[in-house]
């Protein structure tokens, strides 16, 4: 990943971390490596734990950053949670998918899928 990839997908995840805090989420963890794949953040909402995924784009014009969660993606989505899951024994769990569009430092446009894999 080239370095103002990077960037924006820092970006997109502070900004996903800093909405889930306002809509009174806890956030465990971030950049959680797994033998599945890394999950982008882990918070907790009540005694649901939630596994979200972040995508990022800096324009439309290839689309909605949501439609880069591609069905081999959702499948690694879902072995990660499942392994983080078993590992720190959470029953109650989901998955979302955070879309975040914008440049750096500008205000985003955030879209919250819930429970977007069950």
């Amino acid at each position: 990943m080239n370095t103002r990839n990077k960037q924006v997908g820092n970006w997109g995840e502070d900004q996903a971390a800093k909405y889930l805090e306002e809509k009174e989420h806890v956030v465990l963890e971030r950049n959680v490596r797994t033998p599945y794949g890394e999950i982008d953040i882990v918070a907790q909402k009540d005694d649901i734990t939630i596994f979200v995924e972040v995508k990022t784009r800096t324009s439309a014009r290839y689309g909605p950053p949501e439609i880069a969660v591609t069905l081999r993606k959702q499948e690694h989505m879902l072995a990660a949670a499942e392994h983080y899951a078993t590992l720190h024994e959470i029953d109650h769990w989901q998955i979302d998918v955070i879309a975040v569009e914008g440049k750096v430092g500008s205000e985003p446009q955030i879209s919250h899928f819930e429970k977007a894999l069950e």
